[in-house]
């Protein structure tokens, strides 16, 4: 009889032995997190070589189209006026010359639009200067075909999404294998650890669709938070700044054939940034640093606004201008910039993740396209003035997000969504314990 359980453990099937398996790795993940919390490493190769590969089609290719197509504007309205001319014999309307650049400036986002609609769903089943010239300008507004290209070759050499692994599919041994090619196989125990926290609160529970996140109460304040947060972004005046700089670096003295350098130094400006936000992002906190982000924007566009109206009056205050627009765009970085899109995966648990990038994403390409048709008009009716619209939008933003919005830094999702519930639920702990019951049922 002793002999018997050989013969049994020959015949088990594909299923237990992958189970088997997935146990005694997760006993050892527990292991290897306490001392992995004793002796912190650098993240691997394959986690810093896939932020590369989304970035270079995500975030990269955001700021490149908004960007580039700065460098040939002037080239672009003669074009415009020059085909008008050509075909219909007569001056292009300097009202329409404008609404057709602004068409031509935002249409990309209508792309971006399609992508943050559908991508949810799909995620769940499945030389800028130098060709700025007049005869370069097309090659410049389709170079974006490349980094999209290098993304979709080398993409699929990197693993699934951990936490999809584990709480959308269930696969909990390929769960494993993600997190040891992303963090190692001697630090992702705390990883592991969090991710099977929140499998085991959302058992049962599917992925919500994005008009199922907009009627569920206890996400309305996550939602409406993401919504403003994204909103702001768009309408904080980045563009404002971008649109202003060629002028003020004119105003400055600084030569034509110099200025596109120059320009070029704002982008290397958002650069670094972007790297001092992820420096900063888990030793100041998330919420410190997008209010003060924004009102350390709101009091650059104070200054900006004085700046510009007298900016011929003293020789020195062009200058006071330029620091200005470099300051606005360092602030901007540290704060909404980089922030935005962190806290939008943070506020929400893996079941709504996917909905509310959806919601998250078409709000903000629906703000861009909106601004990027509007903001022409605005400034050429309000000139120097259009400042003081973002200097609302920016102090109105640090407000709210001020008593709205909570400290993630160090929180896993599920202490996150408590700290919603005062929000959502008030402080009624019966009407959250029927929410939660009733929730728990649907998904089952």
């Amino acid at each position: 009889m002793a002999g018997g359980g050989g013969p049994r453990a020959g015949l088990c099937s594909d299923e237990e032995e992958r189970s088997c398996e997935a146990l005694r790795e997760r006993n050892v993940a527990v292991l290897m997190s306490r001392e992995a919390l004793r002796t912190p490493k650098l993240p691997s190769w394959t986690l810093f070589l896939a932020v590369c590969a989304v970035g270079i089609g995500g975030t990269f290719q955001y700021g490149y189209n908004v960007s580039i197509i700065n460098a040939p504007t002037q080239h672009i309205h003669r074009f415009l006026n020059e085909t008008w001319t050509n075909r219909y014999h007569k001056a292009l309307n300097p009202d329409l010359l404008t609404f057709l650049w602004s068409v031509i400036a935002s249409v990309f986002s209508l792309g971006g639009l399609c992508g943050a609609v559908v991508g949810g769903s799909m995620a769940i089943r499945l030389g800028r200067e130098l060709l700025g010239e007049e005869m370069y300008w097309p090659l410049l507004l389709s170079s974006s075909c490349l980094p999209a290209f290098a993304q979709l070759l080398f993409l699929p050499w990197f693993p699934e999404s951990p936490r999809y692994l584990l709480i959308d599919r269930g696969d909990e041994l390929s769960c494993v294998k993600a997190l040891k090619r992303f963090h190692g196989s001697s630090e992702y125990g705390r990883e592991m650890e969090d991710i099977q926290r929140e499998s085991f609160a959302l058992d049962g529970v599917k992925a919500k669709k994005p008009w199922q996140l907009l009627t569920d109460r206890a996400v309305r304040w996550q939602l409406i938070t993401v919504i403003v947060m994204t909103m702001g972004q768009q309408l904080s005046g980045i563009n404002a700044i971008y649109f202003y700089a060629t002028y003020v670096f004119e105003q400055a003295g600084i030569s034509a054939e110099q200025i596109p350098y120059v320009t070029l130094g704002t982008g290397a400006c958002e650069c670094l940034t972007a790297l001092t936000c992820g420096l900063l992002i888990d030793y100041v906190g998330r919420r410190y640093l997008i209010i003060g982000g924004y009102l350390l924007m709101t009091l650059w566009s104070i200054v900006l606004t004085f700046s510009l109206t007298y900016q011929e009056l003293y020789p020195w205050v062009p200058y006071v201008s330029m620091t200005s627009i470099f300051a606005f765009i360092l602030s901007f970085g540290l704060g909404p910039g980089g922030i935005t899109n962190i806290l939008i995966a943070e506020l929400f648990i893996q079941s709504s993740r996917a909905a509310a990038y959806m919601i998250g994403g078409t709000i903000s390409w629906i703000s861009f396209f909106t601004i990027g048709m509007l903001f022409p008009f605005i400034v050429n009716r309000l000139k120097q003035y259009c400042f003081l619209v973002f200097l609302l939008e920016c102090s109105s933003m640090a407000a709210f997000l001020f008593f709205v919005i909570p400290e993630t830094k160090n929180k896993s999702f599920l202490a996150i969504k408590k700290e919603f519930h005062k929000l959502n639920f008030g402080r009624n702990k019966k009407e959250t314990e029927l929410y939660e019951r009733r929730q728990l049922h649907d998904g089952f």
